[in-house]
């Protein structure tokens, strides 16, 4: 599985890398635009993420809209529902019911409140 990082708190970013290594390869993204770069060099090289962990809350950028860009790549690249990403949303912050509505309508796969642990990612992943 290939799995893509995205996360700017250096203490958050390793400690899903702990868990999600389990899993797989897994590159990192330390915001918004160094996702947005990666998806559309992993499309370029016809090998796009798996899954993308996601951080909602990002200075510059946030996951929401991070998503809607990675989603929009994805239609450009492939009509393909089966060859988009699986993508996660993370936080530490206790979201409303509104703000993780809008994750799911903008195209999340998932939601996972931090810390991220191997029982709640494997729970997404399947």
């Amino acid at each position: 599985m290939k799995l893509l990082i995205v996360d700017d708190d250096f203490i958050s970013r390793s400690i899903v890398h702990e868990v999600a290594s389990t899993f797989g390869k897994c590159d990192i993204a330390v915001g918004g635009k160094e996702a947005i770069q990666a998806c559309k060099a992993a499309w370029a090289a016809n090998a796009p993420y798996d899954t993308i962990l996601l951080d909602i809350c990002m200075p510059e950028m946030d996951g929401l809209n991070v998503l809607r860009r990675i989603r929009s790549i994805e239609t450009e690249c492939s009509p393909d529902q089966e060859s988009k990403s699986k993508i996660i949303m993370t936080t530490a912050k206790k979201m409303t019911e509104c703000f993780v509505a809008a994750c799911f309508e903008g195209g999340a796969s998932g939601y996972i409140a931090k810390p991220v642990t191997h029982f709640h990612l494997k729970a997404q992943l399947v």
